[in-house]
């Protein structure tokens, strides 16, 4: 048990090379099965940047933060900077992994909240996987080998064109990932829900009711409910709750003790924080703890 504690407050954090192909380019591409540091790393880690696996083949247990999620050809994996993760891999797995800074988008978009209007990134109450049809699977591909094609042959304005190609790549898999889980697919609408989700990502510790968060945004509490449970299925609560959940299970994953996530996450003690997790959870913090 000393040992796995150790192991956890070990974990290690890549972080993006901006200047690999001697340029500055946020983005990257490279086949899962020949590249030989995180991509398939058993040992416990985390990402500075975000990255989409496309899965061809092979057969295991990917798991991110406290989720599991089976392998197999046709699966689609997001993650976001942060998510403690690591492989479990049982038969060989071959595929892309596509990664990029949030950098890279906003440079040519200029909408900082441009990667909150997709479902799959920061996703704390929903998979970060999905499953996909041959044909579907195949059509994101193609997006995929265009990118991969570009890098064989950058070129002065290639930023320009992966960042097209990438786009269109992230809309395509918004729509199937909404459809997957029933969620709203639009991405160009309810500004006010996005600027939501990016705020809640900044100020979960701090603020941990409805009634803050529609102060910052100016707007009342019945729209931001609307909005919530018409893109999200959720409540701006209940949103707000999963988020807490899923940081201060990542806390107890690091050893944290009640008394620590009490003071960083803004409870009023540790006993106010331990009925908080029980409530939604089902577990006490140390019962959660034990089963890890």
């Amino acid at each position: 048990m000393k040992k796995e504690k150790e192991q956890r407050s070990k974990v290690k954090t890549y972080h993006f090379v901006p200047n690999k192909y001697g340029r500055e380019l946020l983005l990257d591409i490279g086949r899962v099965e020949m590249l030989n540091h995180y991509v398939l790393d058993p040992t416990l880690h985390q990402l500075s940047f975000y990255e989409i696996l496309f899965i061809e083949q092979g057969k295991g247990v990917f798991s991110l933060d406290d989720h599991k999620m089976a392998i197999s050809p046709g699966t689609i994996i997001f993650t976001s900077p942060g998510q403690v993760r690591h492989w479990d891999i049982e038969e060989a797995v071959k595929g892309y992994t596509l990664f990029f800074e949030k950098e890279f988008l906003h440079l040519f978009f200029s909408d900082h909240l441009f990667l909150y209007r997709f479902q799959y990134f920061h996703q704390y109450s929903r998979p970060a996987e999905m499953q996909m049809p041959e044909k579907d699977f195949a059509r994101c591909l193609k997006l995929v080998h265009t990118i991969e094609q570009e890098f064989s042959s950058l070129q002065n304005d290639s930023s320009h064109l992966i960042r097209a190609v990438l786009y269109q790549l992230l809309v395509v898999l918004n729509r199937y990932y909404a459809n997957t889980y029933h969620l709203q697919t639009d991405t160009s609408i309810h500004a006010d829900f996005y600027r939501f989700r990016a705020l809640l990502e900044k100020e979960f510790t701090a603020h941990h009711d409805v009634l803050s968060y529609t102060k910052m945004l100016n707007i009342s509490q019945g729209y931001l409910g609307k909005l919530c449970k018409q893109y999200s299925g959720r409540s701006a609560q209940q949103m707000i709750h999963q988020k807490l959940i899923s940081e201060i299970k990542k806390a107890l994953f690091y050893n944290k003790s009640a008394k620590e996530i009490t003071y960083e996450f803004g409870f009023s003690d540790p006993s106010n924080f331990n009925r908080f997790f029980k409530k939604l959870t089902g577990a006490t913090p140390q019962q959660y703890k034990d089963q890890l």
